[in-house]
C-alpha cells in the first residue's frame, strides 16, 4: 500500500499536472470506487464544471480541492492516477475518468479495486478514516515528549502501535520496519517499554526515513508510480524491508522475516535484539509456594 512518501509524490505530481483544470464531465466505470454520494450519477453531476484548485494530502489520503467540494481519494493497494490525452488508448482496470475542458483526462486505474473516493460538500463530515488520523510525523506539534505520551500506556508491540493511524498518520509496513531498524528497536518490544530517549531517537529516524523516501520518489515495491508514471527509487536503499535472507548492511547478519501484528516484518537479529524469554521464579510466603513471572526484557 502506498505510504506517506508515495502519496506525497503522487500529490506533488498531480499538483503540477491538473491544478487549474476544469472538469467537463466524469465517467465512473466501477461504481463501488465511489462511496460518497451513494449515487455515482450524482457524483459525476456534482463535479461537472468544477475546477481543481489544489491537491493536498493527509496521511495516506489525497484531498482534491474542487470548490465547493473536497474529493477525498484513498489509493489503497494499487490505485494510480495518470494524465492522458483524450482519445489515447485506455489502460485496463481504468475505473474513473475525469475529462477536462482542455481535452486532457485524469484517469484512475486500480487493478485490485480497493481504492475509494468520497466527494464531501461544505459542512459535511469527512470519511471516518480521515477523521481519526493522528498527527503526521512532520507536524510541528509532534515532539518526542508527545510521541512518548501517545504510546507509553500501550502494551502492544511498538510495530503495531506505529501502524495505528490514530497514533501517527502515514506510516505503513515498509517505513515502520525501516525506522525501527535505524532506531535499533525490535518490532516486538512493547510500546510502553520505550524510554523517552528511545522515543526521541525513533521520531528522528522516522522523519529521516520518510524525507529520504520522499526525495527518492518513494518506494516502487510492486506497482507504485507517481502521476507522471515514474517509479520511485528508495527501494534500492531499504535496509531490512523485503531483504530477508540477505546480509544486514550494518553488521552482515542475515535479515529474518517475522510476523508481528499480522504483518510480515523484517529484522536484523543483531542490530535489533530480540526479547528475552519471560523469567519465572518461585518464593514462599508463610509456607505457601508462590509463582511470579517477571516482565520480558529487551536488549535494544
Amino acid at each position: 500500500m502506498p505510504e506517506l512518501p508515495e502519496v506525497e509524490n503522487v500529490r506533488r505530481s498531480l499538483e503540477s499536472l491538473v491544478v487549474g483544470k476544469t472538469i467537463q464531465h466524469v465517467d465512473v466505470r466501477l461504481p463501488r470506487i465511489v462511496r460518497t454520494p451513494d449515487d455515482v450519477r450524482q457524483f459525476e453531476f456534482m463535479l461537472s464544471g468544477c475546477t481543481i484548485e489544489g491537491v493536498g494530502r493527509r496521511g495516506k489520503y489525497l484531498l482534491f480541492d474542487v470548490p465547493p467540494y473536497t474529493l477525498v481519494s484513498h489509493l489503497r493497494m494499487e490505485g494510480q492516477y495518470r494524465l492522458a490525452e483524450r482519445g489515447e488508448e485506455t489502460a485496463p482496470h481504468t475505473h474513473v475518468v475525469f475529462t477536462f475542458t482542455d481535452g486532457t483526462e485524469l484517469r484512475y486505474r486500480d487493478v485490485r479495486q480497493f481504492g475509494t473516493m468520497d466527494l464531501i460538500g461544505p459542512g459535511e463530515p469527512l470519511p471516518k478514516g480521515l477523521q481519526s488520523l493522528g498527527l503526521e510525523p512532520f507536524d510541528p506539534q509532534l515532539d518526542p515528549h508527545t510521541l512518548y505520551q501517545r504510546i507509553h500506556h500501550r502494551t502492544a508491540p511498538i510495530k503495531a502501535v506505529l501502524l495505528d493511524q490514530s497514533v501517527l498518520a502515514g506510516l505503513g509496513n515498509i517505513y515502520v520496519d525501516e525506522a525501527l531498524f535505524r532506531a535499533g528497536i525490535h518490532p516486538e518490544r512493547p510500546a510502553n517499554r520505550l524510554t523517552k530517549a528511545q522515543c526521541e531517537r525513533l521520531l528522528g529516524v522516522i522523519r529521516d526515513v520518510l524525507q529520504e523516501a520522499i526525495d527518492a520518489g518513494g518506494s516502487s515495491i510492486k506497482s507504485y508510480v507517481n502521476g507522471y508514471g515514474r517509479h520511485g527509487a528508495f527501494q534500492m536503499a531499504l535496509n531490512v524491508y523485503g531483504r530477508d535472507g540477505e546480509p544486514c548492511r550494518v553488521c552482515g547478519t542475515e535479515i529474518v522475516k517475522l510476523r508481528v501484528a499480522g504483518r510480515g516484518t523484517h529484522v536484523c537479529p543483531v542490530c535489533q535484539m530480540r526479547p528475552r524469554k519471560r523469567r519465572t521464579s518461585h518464593k514462599t510466603r508463610n509456607g505457601t509456594l508462590l509463582r511470579t513471572t517477571g516482565e520480558k526484557e529487551f536488549e535494544a
